[in-house]
């Protein structure tokens, strides 16, 4: 067998198949690229392959076509209609100095571009992140909300609020902090000889409530003015946001970025069974860590840009699971769906009891509470059965 042949089958293995066996709905994708050396006549070529699953791929182009019409429709409405040629036509002049300036500059390019930027960053990171926790805790109940992370980055900066410090430029790291205490706590009381996936939820559920009674009585012992902008901020919000947010968690996402390249293959393994994992040499200890260590981060930036969005990560993997059909919480698909949800759920906020703008959170809960109710109803046979995580 040849050492092409040899990686070809430990993808099989991954995607879910047997040796040789290429599973049902993947394609074998063979690139060949020429170079030089590797044989005697000074010439060589290397080529290479990987399983492409084609569901998928149809699935991630729907949803960035809907995602790229969700946009256009979000510069267009407003307070007042702007056809979509004079949109674009704004948005090439303000930000990359193309054409002329149009009547439409302030409005598009200064109001609603940025704030519609930093929805589709903090939807991606919401998906992408409650992909990662969904697939370590093994269960579509343990999301960042469910389960204290966002919590634990609302108490955290809202105490930080409380007591003077109202900087963008800060309180998106005082939010990766807290929210990675509150979850090395909840993994800390959940391990039990292992990561057991109902025990993991349930304590998830009793910190987030502990941490939100915190976050209320941060709110008490604050200034007026203060406790107000963070009530707002707390039910997830992008009204008046702009560059300042968004530029921090923008390299933040190109920084993480190979993370989540890595996050995307490292998954695949952790999925599996103990047994079969560690018989393809994989780390199951250390990949689980780095998995919820990625999320985490990617939950507590969005949160600290915006406010902790409810429901956006428990809905958008399992959305894109079932959209796609695959073993696996696809993180491409998952991030396309968070930015789908947040950018459309904030236009809707702007227009609906217009002139008054609801929080985007007001309408991510409107839709996610009835489907975590969904999800405990049909859950609750299966989670005295959970199995383990880790």
């Amino acid at each position: 067998m040849s050492a092409l042949e040899s990686r070809t089958d430990v993808r099989t293995v991954r995607a879910g198949g047997r040796p040789g066996v290429r599973p049902a709905g993947y394609g074998l994708i063979r690139i060949k690229a020429k170079g030089h050396g590797g044989g005697r006549g000074g010439h060589g070529g290397r080529g290479g392959s990987f399983l492409l699953h084609r569901r998928s791929a149809l699935v991630a182009i729907g949803l960035a076509l809907a995602t790229a019409a969700a946009c256009v429709t979000y510069l267009c409405v407003g307070e007042s209609f702007i056809a979509p040629g004079d949109a674009v036509k704004a948005v090439l002049h303000t930000q990359w100095g193309l054409g002329q300036a149009t009547p439409n500059d302030l409005v598009v390019g200064t109001l609603r571009l940025p704030r519609m930027t930093l929805g589709l960053m903090v939807g991606a990171a919401f998906g992408i992140a409650g992909a990662l926790i969904q697939t370590v805790a093994r269960n579509p109940l343990a999301s960042p909300d469910i389960i204290g992370v966002s919590q634990g980055a609302s108490a955290v900066t809202v105490g930080a609020m409380t007591y003077g410090v109202s900087s963008y430029a800060v309180l998106p790291y005082l939010s990766v902090l807290g929210g990675l205490a509150a979850a090395a706590l909840v993994y800390v009381f959940a391990w039990r000889g292992g990561l057991q996936a109902a025990r993991f939820v349930l304590i998830g559920i009793g910190f987030a409530v502990a941490l939100r009674s915190i976050t209320h009585l941060f709110l008490t012992k604050g200034d007026y003015l203060v406790a107000q902008q963070a009530k707002v901020w707390m039910t997830g919000s992008l009204n008046g946001r702009g560059w300042g947010e968004a530029t921090p968690l923008g390299w933040a996402l190109l920084v993480l970025l190979p993370g989540v390249l890595w996050a995307a293959r490292a998954q695949r393994t952790v999925s599996m069974d103990d047994d079969t994992a560690t018989a393809l040499g994989v780390r199951l200890g250390r990949a689980r860590l780095g998995l919820v260590a990625l999320g985490v981060v990617l939950a507590s930036m969005a949160t600290g840009a915006a406010g902790p969005v409810d429901f956006v990560a428990l809905l958008a993997p399992q959305i894109a699971r079932r959209m796609t059909r695959t073993a696996q919480i696809p993180l491409l698909c998952s991030a396309l769906t968070g930015a789908f949800i947040v950018v459309t759920a904030d236009l809707l906020a702007r227009k609906l009891f217009a002139p008054t703008e609801l929080p985007v959170g007001v309408l991510t809960a409107a839709v996610g509470a009835p489907y975590l109710i969904h999800l405990l109803l049909s859950s609750g046979g299966r989670g005295r059965k959970g199995g383990t995580a880790a």
